[in-house]
């Protein structure tokens, strides 16, 4: 897929092709593998393939080329694969979980602060130069340095953190804005108005849509220095709020977004169909060839291994073929890769049987443009694990059950957004408006609808948290026990009924689904 025009020895991502392979990548530091020579063996022993070293952090080289080659000489001679992770921009705090104090936190003075709508300046995600110029030069030296694969993490947004309408406020940005749209200075105040309200306005739209040009400038520099494809790893629910103009990326390798990253977040039911919600949105911009997972624990101890482990059936079921293992730039505990390793290897075998089938079922997973542009990143996700399947779908369906978020549920309520066939369901539903239905977001709510269903879709029986991922075309669905405890669900299929046992957190492939 690479361009005849690259360099002679550019190694392109989509080497595998077509591959239906799970593949198991981690981000680490030099530092980690310097320091740990027998590292590199236990990664491999677990099914680990290709690991990821830390690069230019936003102005910083926090280890110098020197060594990352060195690290990439050690992992080359256990039998993986090297490749590289820059941080271009910074987050607006400290993210890598470093426990040495003097690693570089923010980028360095020559670089500009961003600034809030209300006039306060932070350090990261904002463009200004010379963040791009340097940027490019280290992905040159890189290149020169024998990486040429590379992943721009997920500070590469003008956002500073998911919800947020994103932008530099600052006289700079304000100045081009106003000037590149046409807009007189007396229409500013009122774009700070829609920001703070999140209104969909003409107005609003423009700002966004000038913030995502500057981002996507950005980024095609770079990748023209990397000399081959760029991956982008987009924020959960990263979209053009924050910059990220999803379409800008159809063509590159995307790392999902995803955000549970410790045992608090990921351990409650809604934690893990929100961050399912985030990867399943994703994946309509992304093919699974070129999809990589954000598998994170952070701190790097602070998500057991079997929660990591769990996070992994979220990748099976949205058909995402790269799982990228990151804690920052600490590793989390050796001992994980001892639980790690099986189901690895049984996620990669049920893997193997579902790529390239499409998720089907009468639920409809939607996350439209009003989330996009103005949503405070909070999705109605609960559906997910009342164990009636589900598709996703890029414009509203023609039949079933579409779940809107706030952003899409006024969007329909005000006849922006308009319903071909299916019925709208929130939460937030108006009494007085037949286009949508109301419904709380819970269990006992969402497990009414199994009483409503037509018989030719297979659905989970019992009245406990449940998830089902059903591939018709495979004849074939992924049933993931959502909880910490065993449980023994009944599955109804055509008259049909199947009693699975599955343990706390595990999945089990069920085959041969054939209405009969």
């Amino acid at each position: 897929m690479a361009s005849a025009s690259l360099a002679a020895g550019f190694f392109p991502w989509s080497y595998r092709g077509t591959t239906k392979a799970r593949e198991y990548h981690v981000s680490l530091s030099p530092q980690a593998i310097l320091e740990d020579p027998e590292f590199p063996a236990t990664l491999k022993g677990a099914g680990v393939s290709c690991v990821w070293l830390a690069g230019f952090f936003y102005g910083h080289w926090p280890w110098p080329l020197a060594s990352l080659q060195t690290a990439r000489d050690r992992l080359e001679r256990a039998g993986l694969e090297t490749r590289v992770v820059n941080v271009p921009l910074g987050h607006p705090g400290d993210s890598l979980g470093s426990k040495d104090g003097s690693f570089p936190l923010t980028p360095p003075s020559r670089w500009r602060l961003g600034t809030t709508l209300d006039g306060k300046t932070y350090a990261g995600t904002s463009l200004h130069a010379p963040a791009t110029e340097e940027n490019v030069a280290a992905l040159r030296n890189l290149r020169k340095s024998g990486f040429t694969q590379v992943f721009l993490d997920d500070d590469f947004r003008l956002a500073r953190g998911p919800g947020q309408i994103g932008g530099c406020f600052c006289e700079e940005h304000r100045s081009r804005f106003l000037h590149r749209a046409g807009f007189p200075p007396a229409r500013w105040p009122e774009l700070l108005d829609d920001v703070r309200s999140r209104r969909m306005t003409p107005l609003l739209r423009a700002w966004v849509e000038f913030t995502c040009d500057e981002l996507t400038s950005s980024f095609q520099a770079q990748r023209r220095a990397a000399g081959g494809r760029l991956g982008i790893m987009v924020m959960y629910f990263g979209a053009e709020k924050a910059g990220i103009r999803l379409q800008d990326y159809r063509g590159d390798c995307f790392r999902v977004g995803e955000l549970m990253f410790d045992d608090a977040g990921f351990s409650p039911l809604k934690g893990k169909t929100d961050e399912m919600f985030s990867v399943l949105f994703h994946r309509r911009f992304a093919t699974p060839e070129l999809a990589y997972s954000e598998t994170t624990a952070y701190p790097s101890d602070r998500l057991s291994a079997a929660n990591l482990g769990a996070k992994l059936v979220i990748s099976t079921l949205a058909d995402v073929r790269h799982t990228m293992f990151m804690s920052g730039v600490t590793p989390f505990p050796k001992t994980h890769w001892t639980t790690l390793g099986p189901l690895m290897k049984r996620q990669a075998d049920f893997h193997r049987v579902l790529a390239g089938h499409k998720l089907h079922g009468p639920f409809k997973h939607y996350w439209g443009e009003a989330s996009r542009f103005c949503g405070d990143d909070r999705p109605f996700s609960l559906f997910l694990a009342a164990g009636i399947p589900f598709e996703v779908t890029d414009r509203p369906a023609r039949d079933g059950w579409t779940f809107l978020s706030e952003a899409d549920a006024k969007a329909a309520a005000t006849g922006q957004l308009s319903s071909p066939g299916t019925q709208f369901v929130s939460h937030l539903a108006p009494s007085n408006n037949s286009a949508i239905e109301s419904c709380e977001e819970s269990l006992n709510a969402l497990f009414a609808y199994k009483r409503r269903l037509d018989g030719k879709t297979p659905f989970v029986e019992n009245a406990e948290p449940a998830i089902l991922g059903w591939y018709p075309s495979a004849h074939a669905a992924l049933l993931w026990n959502p909880t910490a405890e065993r449980r023994t669900l009944i599955v109804r299929y055509g008259g049909q009924t199947r009693e699975v046992t599955i343990e706390g957190l595990d999945s089990a492939l069920l085959r041969d689904l054939v209405l009969k």
